[in-house]
């Protein structure tokens, strides 16, 4: 996506709100008279433990944001906040316990007031409602190739991997060459049988999984001999690389045409 796109997201509620809370503290504590206020305190300045604070989350952010695999300015922002957040509502608790019970109000209220904006732009994209919705369609006409992402919606590394599949449905879309979505978070059931947690913990977010004659043949991320997961990037050329888009794209457009065949809603 442009810079210019990421700015006009930029200006939406869910980025405003976090970006407010993730600097009120040190924003608040360098106004004279409002920290005056607020702090008790003729010292307008951060003392030694917040500096601390703040230089520890730096320390996290980056290597959090790093081992996500972010590479834009909204994806480092997204992954940043919560650890942003924390870090506030420890400052402000340390300040003053009552200040500390509003931040904390005030940040689970954004919460749910303000979520992550999701991607609303064109694709072909096929959402299935649960598991015998994908597994019918997968048996249905083993001719056609199912590139198929397992996501849930709170995962901000499935928000920021939304917009690349949807560009991916459109440049590589065909009959013989579909692309699928299971929002594993809504539908656990399907994350089960195809081995893909949905837990808050998960390393496993999003997931893609290429189908041929039915049959699951590749997927990323993959686990290795002692069951972690192995670190995959998300980016357009990865998904273009590894699963061999172009020459999928060529495989499949040279196929007969299918002819529609009746299928059970």
């Amino acid at each position: 996506m442009s810079l210019k796109h990421d700015f006009i997201r930029l200006c939406s509620p869910y980025y405003l709100y976090n970006i407010l809370l993730s600097v009120s503290y040190i924003s608040l504590k360098r106004i004279p008279g409002v920290c005056n206020y607020l702090f008790s305190t003729d010292n307008c300045e951060l003392d030694g433990r917040e500096t601390e604070i703040l230089f520890f989350l730096v320390i996290v952010v980056a290597i959090r944001t790093r081992k996500a695999g972010s590479m834009s300015m909204l994806s480092y922002l997204s992954s940043s906040f919560v650890y942003t957040k924390v870090a506030n509502l420890i400052l402000w608790i340390s300040a003053d316990y009552r200040m500390g019970i509003i931040y904390g109000i005030v940040f689970i209220l954004g919460a749910l007031l303000f979520p992550e904006p999701t991607y609303a732009g064109p694709d072909r994209v096929t959402y299935f409602r649960g598991v015998q919705g994908l597994d019918e369609e997968l048996v249905r006409d083993t001719r056609v190739t199912w590139l198929v992402a397992f996501y849930t919606i709170w995962s901000p590394s499935c928000s920021t991997f939304a917009p690349i599949y949807a560009k991916l449905s459109n440049d590589y879309g065909l009959d013989t060459l579909k692309f699928g979505k299971v929002d594993i978070g809504r539908y656990p059931e399907s994350g089960q049988k195809y081995n893909v947690s949905d837990s808050s913990m998960s390393k496993q977010l999003p997931t893609v999984v290429l189908f041929q004659g039915g049959k699951e043949v590749m997927r990323r991320p993959t686990l290795d001999s002692k069951g972690n997961v192995v670190k995959f990037i998300f980016s357009e050329e990865n998904i273009k690389t590894v699963f061999g888009l172009n020459m999928l794209y060529e495989q499949c457009r040279s196929m007969p045409k299918l002819k529609n065949k009746p299928h059970k809603e």
